[in-house]
């Protein structure tokens, strides 16, 4: 009897303990991660990193001097060499650790191995990134870190860079105009791309960049970002008065950096310049950043005048994707769909957009269109993404790299209130204060004034 009144004393904690853990696992992963998964998967790595590294066949035989220095020192079996492994290093999302490849291999032999090497550990995935010739990275994951985005501190956010979602290797996705000028994102209802489109938005509110929106939805997506608007375009009439102005603005930057490469001989070479970034500051123009939401609208015609205004649209969107980027212009070109049967110079508009960012799509031939081209094995991924997870994308670029990112929550409200505050930021762009948005007068409640109480008289 008293041996289990015993087991129940102990037993009761040790529930409580199991059950504590079995939820902090399941609600805050981050938690249960640092408190018992990191150091178990810790201990699993270093007890057993020998053995799996020769699992999975990335050993190499030992030189003939080791196998000399064993044989002379020790009775020992001559093993065959792992890659040579540097510290440990814990993070609040997984592990992170160097390896030294042994000769005659090459990073592709290690990622070939992250499966078996996520299963052998106890963690959730397991990325490889080469650091230099002979040297990488093993970034373990220990849960899945898009189930509740949670934005790194340090983002790496600056000047037209904005950390916009994160990547499922915990490091975030940043939008680098200066990198990648042009980008199509596509996505459908409820996907989660007007959420990626509000922090790039709310990104780049406080920075001195001239926004230009076009939205044919009558601007029900950028309309509230109004205030921090230097112009916005809400129906395909109004776009195809926009976009020549902003070929006209591209044009005359590109006379401005002329002036300045047509300088007098014997100028030093750094003051000789092909893009806006080598212009003296106070001669460098603002860069301008115009979105595009819904461009399908911008395709669909119904009359012969309508097909001309169309092609011409078209024609002018090319040209700034051709030649923005040295003038300081940047497209962010978003739909729901997007392909060839939109019409003529869809495919050569698409061929300018550098980057791609594709969320749920309704159908293949979309998520085709917009990866197909730069990362055929990325589309497969794009059609896999479930309806319960919106703000789930897949991100490339014409490097052939991909990975999958989530957006976190941005409440319109906390957007536009961003804009609102950044209003002040608006740069002065002549040319286009005829298309700058009206900004409703915010209507603040005033508290009925107070009743003051009436003497008593007699």
């Amino acid at each position: 009897m008293t041996d289990v009144t015993t087991l129940l004393e102990v037993g009761g904690p040790v529930a409580a303990l199991g059950g504590g853990a079995a939820y902090a696992r399941a609600n805050h992963p981050a938690l249960y991660w640092s408190a018992v998964g990191g150091p178990i998967s810790t201990a699993r790595l270093l007890s057993s990193y020998a053995s799996v590294m020769e699992a999975c066949g990335l050993t190499v035989p030992p030189s003939r001097l080791r196998v000399l220095a064993v044989k002379a020192t020790t009775r020992r079996e001559v093993r065959p060499v792992p890659p040579r492994r540097g510290i440990v290093r814990p993070t609040s999302t997984g592990l992170r650790l160097r390896l030294r490849l042994a000769p005659g291999q090459e990073p592709a032999d290690v990622a070939a191995s992250a499966e078996r090497l996520r299963h052998a550990w106890g963690v959730h995935a397991v990325y490889v990134h080469t650091i230099k010739p002979g040297v990488v990275e093993l970034r373990l994951v220990g849960f899945d870190v898009l189930r509740k985005v949670r934005m790194p501190r340090k983002a790496g956010g600056d000047f037209l860079k904005v950390p916009v979602a994160l990547r499922e290797d915990a490091l975030p996705f940043v939008r680098d105009y200066r990198t990648v000028p042009h980008q199509l994102t596509l996505g459908a209802t409820l996907s989660g791309k007007s959420m990626y489109l509000r922090h790039l938005i709310a990104g780049l509110a406080a920075q001195p960049v001239a926004l230009v929106g076009i939205d044919c939805k009558r601007g029900v997506e950028l309309a509230p970002f109004a205030p921090r608007l230097s112009a916005l375009a809400t129906d395909p009439d109004e776009a195809a008065e926009l976009l020549p102005v902003l070929v006209k603005e591209m044009e005359d930057r590109y006379d401005l950096i002329k002036a300045r490469q047509g300088i007098a001989p014997g100028t030093p070479d750094e003051e000789i310049t092909s893009d806006i970034w080598g212009l003296p500051d106070s001669e460098r123009p603002v860069p301008v950043v115009l979105f595009v939401d819904e461009v399908a609208e911008l395709f669909l015609v119904a009359t012969k005048k309508d097909e001309e205004r169309r092609d011409e649209m078209v024609t002018q969107l090319i040209r700034l994707a051709q030649l923005g980027r040295a003038a300081g212009i940047y497209l962010e070109v978003c739909g729901q769909r997007f392909g060839a049967e939109l019409g003529k110079g869809a495919t050569m508009l698409r061929a300018q957009l550098t980057g791609r960012v594709c969320h749920r799509v309704n159908d293949e031939a979309s998520a085709k269109m917009a990866l197909g081209d730069i990362a055929p094995e990325a589309v497969a991924a794009a059609c896999a993404i479930a309806s319960e997870r919106p703000g789930l994308a897949v991100a490339g670029d014409t490097s052939g790299g991909w990975s999958r990112i989530r957006t976190p929550y941005l409440s319109l409200g906390d957007a536009a209130e961003t804009c609102r505050e950044s209003a002040h930021m608006v740069p002065d762009l002549p040319a286009l204060k005829p298309f700058r948005p009206a900004v409703p007068v915010r209507h603040v409640e005033t508290p009925a004034p107070a009743v003051q109480p009436r003497p008593v008289t007699h």
